[in-house]
């Protein structure tokens, strides 16, 4: 009897592995299942378990996932053969708590996307809720990318809409937002407490494109203070120049304070948000920012064989050499939401035991692991040290499993519940503002904090999206693969023959 298990909802992203018993190079061997005679490939699942059993995080929380627990590899393989899909494999061999390893079934994709940030986008970022004691769901817009369908259409932050193809948005149709490559949507307002459908209707294309997460940089001159605002979306590393190219702006404007705006910033590279920490700072290059934390075996392995593994420092350099424009501060004004994950987290985290971290907003998500990309070769790389590909031609799956826990300098993790605001208020639907305008609610509320006024009042619409009153349903990048994820690079991973 095969096993089932409730289905993965990444839509088409997912990666790879194997066990440690396993021997790689070994030929491909055809396993019986079922009825005589039935023979299946068991090359797929055969690397899934390898990858989870070598290097998964909470391997020691999966029984299967113990070195010992088959006696056998003819075992292993019918354990493996008992699940009807790699897919439903790797969810069962996942702790019931992750909610966010996961695997693909075309690595090419995979890399083209966590590298460059390269996806299909109407240019339309928006935010989903339920309507209350419904199945009925909104969407509204947060901002809208430059040179996409959607701003040409004349699409603007504030919008809102209910329908799809003139059909309600609801939790059976919404996810049609993701996978068509077109669509209509009436755009609707809110009045008061009621959302109304207007005539104007926008046709939306999705193409592919790549976008910068550097939105808005800017300074505000309010009073004596030269403010910086930047809002940076997401950690993508083909972005690293830009983002460090605005820094470089704001420092040769001379600002004062700086206001970081990462209320929509769900994660990305690690490498790009350790930069981003010293690109605030600079006083404490070399110092450590973060340590990691992996499983029992490979803790054990970096400290024997790379210390340095188990520590992240603050840098003076990006990817690329060039040398980072730092800004040398001792306080920094962070803007966050709920949708502030992962990366973003690391960032603040990082910072908080060196300078003066103001959190304004709201709790962050609570993401504090980090992943890592899995391919099907003899040590799980794309390459080998000589730059040569070794990755099983045969299918192209990849695993992304969550390898690693993060704790800055004073030890702080596990934040499960997010990090908690020292101001804390929420975007006001009825008048969510234009942003980087200094009456824009969260941008306000930093400069009431930087000038020492007092602090608004929350309006009823703050009130309720603080108390989860609007349920959340969805984004815009929820499917993607960098999505409330911190993605490491270029671990030094055990060879075959340091495997136990």
């Amino acid at each position: 009897m095969k096993k089932f298990f409730a289905p993965f909802l990444m839509m088409s992203l997912l990666t790879l592995s194997c066990s440690k018993d396993d021997v790689v190079d070994e030929e491909v061997e055809e396993v019986e299942i079922e009825e005589p005679g039935e023979k299946r490939n068991l090359e797929v699942e055969r690397f899934i378990y390898r990858g989870m059993n070598d290097i998964y995080f909470y391997k020691s929380e999966v029984p299967e996932l113990a070195d010992n627990y088959f006696s056998s590899n003819t075992e292993k393989d019918k354990f493996l053969a008992d699940f009807d899909s790699p897919e439903v494999l790797y969810e069962a061999l996942q702790a019931p708590h992750d909610h966010f390893s996961f695997m693909t079934s075309d690595y090419v994709a995979l890399t083209k996307q966590l590298q460059g940030g390269v996806a299909k986008t109407t240019g339309m970022d928006y935010q989903l809720h339920l309507f209350s004691n419904s199945e009925n769901i909104y969407g509204y817009v947060r901002y809208v990318v430059p040179g996409t369908s959607a701003a040409e259409e004349g699409v603007q932050r504030g919008d809102f809409f209910t329908e799809i193809d003139g059909q309600q948005l609801t939790l059976n149709n919404y996810r049609d937002l993701f996978s068509r490559d077109s669509y209509s949507l009436r755009i609707a307002v809110l009045e008061g407490s009621t959302i109304k459908n207007t005539d104007k209707v926008v046709n939306l294309v999705n193409s592919e494109s790549s976008e910068n997460p550097v939105l808005i940089s800017k300074v505000l001159e309010m009073e004596d203070y030269r403010i910086g605002y930047l809002m940076y979306n997401s950690f993508t590393p083909s972005f690293d120049s830009q983002l460090n190219a605005a820094f470089a702006d704001l420092k040769s404007q001379n600002i004062t304070h700086l206001v970081l705006d990462l209320r929509y910033n769900s994660g990305g590279n690690g490498e790009t948000a350790k930069d981003l920490a010293s690109m605030v700072t600079g006083q404490f290059n070399g110092e450590i920012m973060m340590r990691y934390q992996f499983n029992e075996d490979y803790q054990a392995y970096y400290q024997a064989n790379y210390p340095e593994w188990l520590v992240q420092r603050f840098n003076d350099e990006i990817r690329t050499g060039e040398k980072i424009n730092s800004l040398n501060l001792d306080r920094v004004y962070v803007l966050t939401t709920k949708r502030s994950a992962s990366a973003s987290e690391f960032v603040i985290n990082g910072l908080d035991p060196y300078i003066d971290v103001v959190q304004i907003g709201d709790y962050t998500s609570g993401k504090y692991q980090g992943s890592f990309t899995l391919h099907d070769s003899p040590n799980f790389q794309l390459t080998d040290d000589k730059g040569n590909t070794h990755v099983n031609p045969n299918h192209k799956y990849a695993l992304q499993p969550l390898v690693l826990k993060y704790a800055n300098k004073n030890g702080v993790t596990d934040f499960v519940d997010g990090l908690p605001p020292d101001v804390r208020v929420a975007e006001d639907l009825a008048h969510l503002g234009t942003l980087g305008d200094p009456n824009e609610t969260l941008l306000q509320a930093a400069i009431n904090a930087i000038l020492g006024n007092p602090q608004e009042a929350a309006t009823n619409t703050q009130r309720k999206m603080m108390s989860g009153e609007y349920k959340f349903v969805g984004e815009r990048d929820m499917f993607n693969p960098s999505y409330q994820r911190l993605i490491i690079e270029n671990m030094p991973l055990m060879k075959p023959e340091e495997m136990n």
